[in-house]
């Protein structure tokens, strides 16, 4: 994807709150993380619910380290309505991509009748590191 194609619609501020941990002797390893965290951004203001999480497998097929993170965020959209939106953000941790620690591909669902169409839009997501946990910017792919 173009970068002058993408829009940011979304960062994500999250916050770490506790680790579970499974190790293997050949060096894989599997960490689930929750957390909690608010959104900020143009269209959509709210808080991450209860029952945030994210799974990284580490070390699996040649060194590859994924994640998958599912959460929920209560909020108001861009017209002040009350909304809820679902996100599943899958991707890979990869130190290629610049100052990003990870890129996701982000599936959203929404409840929201202004942001409707980003039930069915394309997005990217990048991580960036911060003092309590990450950043995850969210852009939509503009044709």
């Amino acid at each position: 994807m173009e970068l002058e194609k993408l829009e940011k619609v979304l960062t994500i501020h999250v916050r770490i709150e506790r680790t579970i941990e499974l190790h293997q002797d050949d060096g894989d390893s599997v960490v689930m993380i929750s957390f909690t965290g608010n959104a900020t951004g143009e269209f959509f203001q709210g808080e991450i619910l209860e029952g945030g999480i994210d799974t990284q497998v580490i070390g699996r097929s040649g060194g590859r380290h994924t994640l998958s993170a599912r959460y929920m965020l209560q909020g108001k959209d861009y017209e002040g309505q009350a909304c809820r939106i679902y996100i599943e953000n899958n991707g890979d941790a990869n130190k290629q991509w610049n100052d990003a620690l990870f890129r996701t591909r982000p599936s959203i669902i929404t409840n929201s009748k202004a942001l409707s169409s980003w039930n069915n839009d394309l997005f990217l997501g990048e991580g960036f590191p911060t003092e309590s946990g990450v950043d995850i910017t969210i852009y939509r792919w503009v044709q």
